[in-house]
């Protein structure tokens, strides 16, 4: 694990990444110890859902896992940000992306991402978010580079502990790196990997993470639907909880600050599962 440097969020090792989580979910979860929510889906620039979550806690920590750029124009995600700042300063981190080139029209008619990237944080400087209260989907090594230059850091999806050690390579020391890692709680390895598959289908059509988990060595065939075993394997963790922890434990090792959890379960179930990973992750319980 990388030494905490003064700008860096401090989240704690592990938190829980899901589509979204209700004010109950939240509260719960900061009890058993874990350190923030992730919340995905490509939220709308309004974020309304933000303070009911952090009202329902204390110390919680939210992140946006990803605000699409194409979707969410900058000046109101900006507002957004500013009115939950001064509600709950300290307490809410930006992540954006540029998302899917086939599943939206404005990435497919542009030449030039990373520049549309790079010209959003720019209008999020000119509306004064500040660069250290934001983080960057990232998985290549020229949005890495784009998110140490104009961000707190990285938050890479669907990698390896492996992808972890050469983002941390690539990004320094001091940014914030807090790869997303998903969980099966089964040990049986046929249940896990019908599950797995079923999460990572819609992600054999994208090429940003097809180019990814090739550039990680695996073959043309093994990222093609239905996906390799090896491949599941990878992006899977599942066994017992502590085979599970020791899995997420790697991200650590290789340079994460923080490895948001999302636990491939009904969303009735998220706190029970959470709560079995939660002693062999580390995470301490509140009272």
């Amino acid at each position: 694990m990388t030494d905490s440097a003064p700008n860096k969020p401090h989240f704690g090792r592990f938190g829980s990444f899901g589509r979204g989580v209700t004010p109950q979910q939240a509260r719960e979860i900061e009890a058993l110890g874990y350190g923030a929510v992730w919340v995905g889906g490509s939220p709308p620039a309004e974020l309304s859902w933000v303070e009911p979550v952090l009202e329902a806690t204390t110390t919680l920590q939210v992140a946006t896992g990803i605000v699409n750029i194409w979707t969410a124009p900058a000046k109101p995600v900006a507002d957004s940000f500013h009115r939950i700042e001064a509600a709950y300063p300290g307490r809410f981190l930006l992540g954006i992306g540029v998302g899917h080139r086939e599943a939206v029209s404005q990435y497919r008619n542009t030449q030039n991402a990373l520049g549309a990237l790079s010209e959003y944080l720019d209008r999020l400087d000119e509306y004064g978010v500040p660069a250290n209260r934001r983080v960057v989907a990232a998985l290549g090594p020229r949005v890495l580079g784009l998110s140490a230059r104009r961000s707190a850091g990285a938050h890479p999806a669907l990698t390896t502990p492996e992808h972890t050690a050469r983002a941390r390579e690539l990004i320094g020391p001091s940014p914030f790196l807090a790869p997303l890692h998903q969980v099966v709680l089964t040990t049986d390895p046929e249940k896990a990997r019908t599950v797995g598959r079923k999460a990572l289908d819609i992600y054999f059509n994208l090429a940003n993470y097809r180019n990814s988990w090739k550039r990680l060595g695996f073959t043309d065939d093994e990222v093609t639907q239905p996906g390799s075993d090896r491949l599941v394997d990878a992006m899977i963790a599942y066994g017992t909880p502590e085979e599970i922890a020791a899995r997420l434990t790697e991200h650590l090792d290789a340079g994460a600050d923080h490895v948001p959890v999302q636990v491939l379960t009904k969303d009735d179930n998220l706190v029970s599962a959470l709560a079995e990973l939660a002693g062999p992750l580390g995470v301490h319980q509140r009272t």
